[in-house]
């Protein structure tokens, strides 16, 4: 099974971008093997949702000083070596925590091909609508992702 988890908040404009696009995945329809999840902030849901997962694909905002709506695809290999969280309380629990701790509790139990997208917010602020950057970002990481799910059901069937 295919999981595609967005994570953010709707209510700081581009930091609910990775929510947004699985809004967007809803509306444009995927096979029944794909699960779409609004894990919103909970770092703790992300970890709940990997367990048994053949392949997880998850999107999120980010903060790496490019230009607003740059995209970054990031490869489960990129992410293996994430340090355990330590001393972290749920407040400040993420999906890269939620990926290094189900690591470690799942073991054979945890999806072995991850990619995350990341897309590059223009704001934080307080506000329900995405800047024009993080919605043509979010757009162009929908459809990456149908392309995705498209060619690997395509193989499969």
């Amino acid at each position: 099974m295919l999981i595609i988890i967005g994570c953010g908040n709707t209510n700081r404009s581009d930091d609910g971008v990775g929510v947004r696009v699985i809004h967007d995945l809803r509306r444009r329809g995927l096979p029944d093997m794909v699960r779409l999840v609004d894990a919103g902030t909970g770092g703790m849901d992300v970890m709940f949702h990997l367990e048994g997962a053949r392949r997880v694909i998850l999107i999120d905002a980010a903060q790496a000083g490019a230009a607003p709506g740059t995209l970054y695809r990031v490869p489960g290999e990129q992410l293996a070596d994430l340090p355990p969280p330590g001393t972290l309380s749920l407040h400040n629990f993420r999906w890269q925590h939620a990926l290094a701790v189900g690591r470690m509790i799942y073991k054979e139990r945890f999806p072995t091909d991850i990619v995350v997208y990341l897309i590059q917010v223009a704001s934080l602020d307080y506000g329900l609508e995405l800047s024009p950057a993080a919605r043509a970002g979010a757009e162009q990481v929908a459809a990456l992702i149908v392309e995705e799910v498209q060619r690997d059901y395509a193989h499969a069937g």
